[in-house]
C-alpha cells in the first residue's frame, strides 16, 4: 500500500497505524454513533477513527491529506462521508467510505479550501455538502453515480456565511441550511438539476445559527444560536413557532442539538453545559456541567445511551435514566512537547503537554496517571532508567521528579534555569540529571538521598537548549540548541569537548547506538550526520522536499534505521546507511513534535501539535546479530 501527497515526489510504503489517543473536540458534530450501535466514529488529524464501544478496538479510514473538518454517517450505516480542510487556493476533497469494506467508495472534489458540513439524505440517495467561508456553495451529490447533481450559493448576498446543512428525516428532496442571519429550506429538483431555496421567516429575530436539528416527523426545525437560545421553526410553513428559553439562555451559545425519540432535545453549550430540555417550552429537565464547550452529541439506538464530546478532547457516556457523565476517553488538547518510553519495557509511556504529564499503557489507549502543575508548562519529560521516577522540565525554571505510580512529587529543584528548563535527561546510573535552559546553560545535578546538588554549570550555547542525549558510559553528553550549535560535553570534568556548527536552529539530536556518530535535525529541514571524534559533517540529507523543520529524531537499538517527524506532519522511517526513506506515516493533523521507538523495535510512538498521540507498528524487526 503506497500513497502520494502534494509535497512528496516518491510513493513510500505506509506505516501501519495500530492505535491513537486523541479526540478533536473542535470539529462540530464530529462524534457519531454508527447505526449498528457498536462503533463510535470521529476524526483525528487526517484520519477517521472507528472505535468499537465494547472493547475500544480501533480501525482507521485513511486517505485525506489534511485535517478532517466534518463527518456524516448515512441512515443505513452503509456510508461514511468526511470532508477536509486544504490550503487556500486548493480544492478540498470529500471522501465517501464504504463502511462494510472499510475502504474508499468515491472521492468528490468541487469545493475550495474547506468542507464545512455534510449530510446524507434519509434513504442514502444523495449527499449535500457545504463549502467553507472561501467557497460558500452548497452542492448535492448522487451517491450511486458518484457525480454532482447541482449546486448553488449557500446564502443570499445580504446574509452572512452559512455554517451547517441538515437533510430531512423522511424526504430525499428537502434539506435545511443555516448560518449568520440565514435559514433556508431547500427543495431538490433532480429532473431539472436545480435546488430552490425558501427563506424561513423569523420576524424581527436576527440570529447566528450554529446547529440545526429536525424532529423525527419533519414537523419542526430546531436551531441552536450563538445567543444561547433555540429557535423552533415550522418546516412546512417556514415560519417561526417558538423561541426559548426566555430567562436562562445557554451561556456561550448552543453548539449542538439532538432530538430524542420523545421529541425532547439534548443541548450542548459553549460553556460546557449539557442539558435535556422540553420540546414544548425549552424548560431544562436534566443538566450536568462538563469541562469546556460541548461540540458533539451522538445517540446510540433509541437514545437510552448517548455520548458527548467536548473541546477539552474528552468523550463522556450518559444513560437517559440517571443522566450522569461517565468519562470514557481523555486526550491532550495542547501541543505534546515530548514523549518518553519507560526503559527496558514496552508497556508504559509518558507524554507532557501544557500543565500535564500523563502516563499511558502502550497497548491500551487509556490514561493511567495524570500529574498536573497548574498554570505551568512542562517542556520535557523522561523516565529514569530504573523506572523509579519521572523527571520533568518546566517553564517556571524548576525540575520536578515524580513517582510514576502515584504521581507524588519526590524532588523539586527550584531556580534550575533562569529562562525555564527546556530539556532534560538522566544518566543510566540514575544518580545524575543533565538539564538545559532557555538562556543556553547546561547544568549537571547530583541526586542525593534527601535532596540534590548542583555539580556544575556549563555555558557555550547562546540560545535555548532543545535536546540532550547522554552516552551509555554516563561520562559524555551532547546538547542541541537553537543557536545553530551542538556541543559534546564531558560531564565529569564539566567542559566542552567538541562544537558542531550548522546554519540552522537545531531541534533534535541522537547518538547512533555505536556512539561514533550523531544525527541532528533542525529548522532548515536537513538531517545531518556528524562524526563524534572530529566534529566533521559526514552527510547532509533533505528531511522533506519542502524544507519543513525536523522536530524529532530517534534511532533503533541496532542502528539500522531511524525515525523523524516535523512540520511536514509525516512520520518517516529511514535506512541509516542508505539514507533513504523506507516507510512513512500520514495521519497527523499538526506538526509532529516527538517520536520514540520502544526497546524491542516493535512500536513507534509519535505526537503532534494538535495533542494527538499515534502508535505505529515499526516495520523493521531488530537485527539478529
Amino acid at each position: 500500500m503506497t500513497f502520494e501527497t502534494s509535497n512528496v515526489s516518491e510513493p513510500w510504503p505506509q506505516l501501519q497505524l495500530e492505535s491513537v489517543i486523541g479526540f478533536n473536540g473542535h470539529v462540530v458534530s464530529g462524534l457519531r454513533v454508527h447505526p449498528d450501535r457498536e462503533h463510535l466514529i470521529y476524526p483525528l488529524g487526517s484520519t477517521v477513527i472507528l472505535k468499537r464501544i465494547k472493547d475500544d478496538k480501533q480501525e482507521f479510514l485513511q486517505g485525506h491529506t489534511n485535517n478532517v473538518s466534518c463527518v456524516s454517517v448515512s441512515r443505513s450505516g452503509s456510508y461514511i462521508a468526511s470532508g477536509q480542510v486544504n490550503f487556500m487556493g486548493f480544492k478540498a476533497p470529500i471522501i465517501i467510505w464504504d463502511f462494510a469494506e472499510r475502504r474508499e467508495y468515491t472521492q468528490m472534489v468541487l469545493h475550495n479550501s474547506k468542507i464545512e458540513a455534510l449530510s446524507f439524505s434519509p434513504h442514502d440517495k444523495y449527499l449535500v455538502s457545504l463549502g467553507g467561508q472561501d467557497d460558500g456553495r452548497i452542492v448535492v451529490w448522487n451517491i450511486e453515480t458518484k457525480q454532482a447533481i447541482c449546486g448553488s450559493p449557500a446564502s443570499a448576498q445580504s446574509a452572512g456565511d452559512c455554517l451547517t446543512v441538515h437533510f430531512s428525516n423522511t424526504n430525499d428532496n428537502v434539506f435545511v441550511s443555516a448560518g449568520s442571519e440565514t435559514l433556508r429550506v431547500w427543495e431538490l429538483d433532480v429532473h431539472n438539476r436545480k435546488i430552490r431555496p425558501t427563506e424561513c421567516q423569523t420576524g424581527k429575530l436576527r440570529r447566528i445559527v450554529n446547529c440545526v436539528e429536525i424532529s423525527e416527523d419533519d414537523q419542526f426545525i430546531y436551531c441552536g444560536t450563538t445567543s444561547g437560545d433555540i429557535m423552533k421553526i415550522n418546516l412546512e410553513k417556514r415560519l417561526m413557532a417558538d423561541c426559548g428559553p426566555l430567562k436562562t439562555k445557554y451561556s456561550q451559545g448552543v453548539n449542538v442539538l439532538r432530538a430524542l425519540k420523545s421529541g425532547d432535545l439534548l443541548v450542548g453549550s459553549g460553556s460546557g453545559t449539557f442539558s435535556l430540555c422540553s420540546r414544548t417550552n425549552f424548560k431544562t429537565l436534566k443538566q450536568v456541567q462538563l469541562e469546556k464547550g460541548v461540540t458533539s452529541i451522538a445517540l446510540r439506538g433509541e437514545g437510552q445511551q448517548f455520548f458527548a464530546g467536548t473541546e477539552a478532547g474528552q468523550i463522556y457516556s450518559f444513560s437517559y435514566d440517571d443522566f450522569k457523565a461517565e468519562l470514557i476517553s481523555t486526550s491532550h488538547t495542547s501541543p505534546v512537547n515530548e514523549v518518553a518510553i519507560c526503559f527496558g519495557t514496552s508497556e508504559l509511556f509518558a507524554t507532557c503537554a501544557a500543565e500535564d504529564i500523563r502516563v499511558w499503557h502502550i497497548h491500551k489507549p487509556k490514561e493511567l496517571l495524570r500529574i498536573t502543575v497548574p498554570n505551568m508548562t512542562c517542556n520535557a519529560v523522561d523516565f529514569m532508567v530504573d523506572g523509579h521516577s519521572i523527571i520533568s522540565a518546566w517553564n517556571d525554571g524548576k525540575i520536578r521528579l515524580f513517582a510514576p505510580e502515584s504521581g507524588r512529587l519526590m524532588i523539586l529543584i527550584p531556580n534550575a534555569h533562569r529562562m525555564g528548563v527546556t530539556a532534560i535527561a538522566g544518566t543510566r546510573s540514575c544518580r545524575r540529571i543533565v538539564s538545559g535552559g532557555g538562556e543556553g546553560r547546561v547544568c549537571v545535578w547530583e541526586l542525593q538521598p534527601h535532596g540534590h546538588k548542583l555539580l556544575d554549570t556549563m555555558k557555550e550555547h547562546k540560545a535555548t537548549v532543545t535536546c540532550i542525549k547522554i552516552k551509555s558510559n554516563d561520562k559524555v553528553c551532547v546538547t542541541a540548541s537553537e543557536d545553530g550549535s551542538c556541543v559534546i560535553w564531558d560531564i565529569e570534568r564539566f567542559k566542552s569537548l567538541r562544537l558542531l556548527l550548522a546554519n540552522t536552529m537545531f531541534r533534535s539530536v541522537c547518538y547512533h547506538p555505536e556512539e561514533y556518530q550523531i544525527i541532528t535535525g533542525g529548522r532548515d529541514g536537513l538531517i545531518t550526520y556528524f562524526d563524534v571524534c572530529d566534529g566533521e559533517t559526514i552527510r547532509n540529507m533533505a528531511g522533506s522536499p519542502s524544507g519543513a523543520a525536523i522536530n524529532a529524531i530517534d534511532i533503533s537499538q541496532d542502528g539500522r534505521h531511524f525515525v523523524t517527524g516535523g512540520d511536514e506532519k509525516i512520520v518517516k522511517v529511514w535506512d541509516f546507511m542508505e539514507g533513504d526513506v523506507t516507510h512513512a506515516g500520514v495521519a497527523h493533523g499538526g506538526s509532529v513534535t516527538s517520536v520514540k521507538l520502544c526497546c524491542n523495535n516493535s512500536t513507534l510512538i509519535s505526537t503532534s501539535a494538535d495533542g494527538a498521540i499515534f502508535r505505529w507498528r515499526f516495520p523493521h524487526p531488530p537485527s539478529s546479530s
